[in-house]
Order: structure tokens, then sequence, then C-alpha cells
């Protein structure tokens, strides 16, 4: 009779572990030799750069509006006195000096009710009765002629006032463009498809600066003699239709994302055409689109730069002409473009923040 033989199972490696900074670094920067020598070239070049922007930029770096001492450091260290010295006229453009506490009170105004917005707990009907109050205080103080207030033209409107409006108008009034345009695409009326479709490759098929350009100089030539539009409405209303074509198409490839039983469900409970829109498929195609449409209003703050091409000075437009009206100032100009480029990163990434806790708020239902 045979006995057993017990044979003893090799020990396993122990676990390893996948929580905590070395699992994430293993996971993230050494998962294998070719990640590895990736990280340590990577670092070294960070390690050799790094303290070199670090000391050009701060430690060598001068901060006071001293032209002496800025030229003394050219090429050493940065001038951000030019920021120091010029920094009124890149914010506010050619706005008057005197009178440039109005466009500072309007543009907090303005940024306080764009937070406001953004609060689930401002989320009310009365909110859209606070931005025409608010709206119509900002153009107050920016146009004044009245209350006591110097009449200022809008063509010396600039800096980030200009730039806020701009974003801010444009996008407001080109989103329920975008929605009509988007499900007008999708008719089934052949002559309200086809003017839809019509308009978005119009649109998209010229360069934003050709609208502006045509908005600001071509335009008045089709108007009856004697009758003028302000240059900055011309401009918002090219904006305006520019981003609406956009959005129509970046709603649309949400609306075709829905399936069509959910369609045939809706008409199955009896409910109209506008109750399906709205109820079912409009909160479920604006919510798959949530990072577009963000992409689309970032896109559209940082194109306002080039409204400079009609004389409006907004931010970009501001700093060249701070910057190139003075010969003394001009060798310092990349100082100028990092200034305007930390404040175009802040509200970019702020409205990118955002649009990451509104897709988190909307997924909630998936998550379950």
């Amino acid at each position: 009779m045979n006995s057993a033989t017990c044979q003893p199972i090799p020990a396993r490696a122990a676990p390893v572990d996948t929580q905590g900074a070395v699992a994430w670094l293993r996971a993230n920067l050494f998962a294998d030799w070719r990640t590895a020598t990736s990280t340590l070239v990577l670092g070294g070049l960070l390690l050799w750069f790094v303290p070199r922007l670090f000391d050009w930029a701060v430690l060598s770096a001068v901060w006071s509006a001293d032209l002496k001492a800025c030229r003394a450091a050219e090429g050493v260290g940065a001038c951000w006195g030019v920021i120091t010295e010029k920094y009124r006229i890149i914010v506010f453009g050619r706005y008057p000096f005197e009178q440039q506490w109005r466009p500072l009170v309007a543009t907090v105004l303005m940024l306080a009710m764009l937070i406001a917005s953004c609060t689930r707990a401002f989320w009310r009907p009365w909110l859209a009765v606070l931005w025409v109050v608010v709206l119509t205080v900002f153009f107050l103080l920016m146009y004044g002629n009245a209350l006591g207030l110097a009449r200022v033209e809008t063509d010396r409107w600039g800096g980030l006032p200009l730039t806020i409006l701009l974003a801010t108008l444009s996008i407001v009034m080109a989103f329920p463009i975008a929605l009509v345009v988007a499900l007008g695409r999708r008719s089934d009326l052949p002559a309200i498809r086809a003017f839809c479709t019509l308009y978005v490759e119009l649109i998209r098929g010229v360069p934003l600066i050709s609208l502006l350009f045509m908005a600001s100089f071509m335009f008045p030539l089709f108007m009856p003699q004697g009758l003028t539009i302000d240059v900055l409405i011309r401009v918002l209303v090219g904006i305006t239709l520019f981003t609406a074509a956009y959005l129509a198409e970046v709603i649309r490839g949400g609306l075709q994302a829905i399936p069509k039983g959910q369609l045939e469900a809706a008409a199955t409970l009896g409910l109209s055409y506008w109750q399906t829109q709205r109820k079912i498929v409009l909160p479920q195609a604006l919510a798959m689109v949530v990072p577009s449409i963000m992409n689309s209003f970032i896109s559209v703050f940082k194109d306002t730069s080039l409204v400079s091409i009609v004389s409006l000075y907004e931010l970009t437009g501001a700093l060249d002409m701070a910057i190139n009206a003075d010969a003394d100032w001009k060798p310092f100009k990349l100082q100028g473009y990092v200034f305007i480029a930390a404040i175009y990163f802040i509200f970019c990434f702020s409205m990118s923040r955002y649009s990451r806790w509104v897709e988190r708020q909307v997924n909630k239902s998936r998550m379950r």
C-alpha cells in the first residue's frame, strides 16, 4: 500500500500595496523600464529648468517700476516693474484715468453675478431679474451720461471689463440660439432643417476674425444712410452667432445620443414634442456634452482677444497699446504677456473646474 506524500505549496509573494504614495509612484512613474527612464529624464530636465526659472522670475526679478534697474537686470531677471507701471492701462484700456473706479465696480459686480449663477443656492426664478439689474448697472457705470456720471463712448472701453462683457453676453445669448438651431437640424420639416444647416455651415466655414471684420467694416455699408450701429454691438452679434453655430453642433451630438426608444415611449405617454424635449431629451443630452459645452465657453473667452482688429482694446489689445506706445518699456513686453496669460489661465481653469463639478452632479444618477 503506497503512502501518500505531502508536498508543501511554495509560499506566494506578499500582495503589492495599491494605496499610498509609494504605490502611486510605482504605478504611474516607475511601472516599467520605459516609464522609469522617461520619469528620470523629465525629472532631470525639471531639476535643471525650474531653479533657473525661479531665479529669473523671483530672485533676480525687478518688482518696482524702475526702468534703470530693469535695464540692468535685462537677460538676468524678469522686469515685473512693467506691470506696476502699466497695469491700469492693461486692465482698463483707454478708459479715462480718473473714472476707472467705474469699470472696477462694474467688473466686480459682473464677476459676483457669475459666481452667484454658478452656485446652486442662487438657482431661483429671481436670478434672471437680478441679471437684468446687474447688466443695467454695468452699462450705466461703463457708459455713464446719467446720475452725474460722465459719458464714456464704447470705443474707449477696454481691458478686462470688455473681455468679461463680450464673453459673458455672447455665451448667454448664444446658448438659446444654439438650442433652437440644434433642434432645427433634427426637425422633420425640410425648410427648417435646411435653414439651420445652412447657418451652421456658413458660420463654421469662415474664421471668427473674418466675421468681426465684416461686422465692423462691411456691415455698415449695407445700412441706410444716417443709421449706424455701435461697433461694440456689431462685434457682440458676430461673436454670438459664431459661438451659437459651434454650440449647436455640440448639442446636436448630445441629441443624437438619446435612444430612439425613449422618444417612442414619450409619444406613447402622450407627451407633446416640446414636453418630450424639455423633460426627457434635453436634460440627458446636455448632461452628456457638459465638457464640450464648457470647452466652447473657454474658447469664446479666449477668442475675445481677436476684437483688437476692430479697434476694441480688450485685455490683449490693451497690453499691446500700453507697451507699444512707450518705447522705454517695450523690451519687457514678455512680462506683460505672462501677466495677462495668468489672468486667462485663472478664468479658464476656474471654468474647467466648475465643468467637472457640474459633470459630477449630473452623473450622480448613473453612479447609483
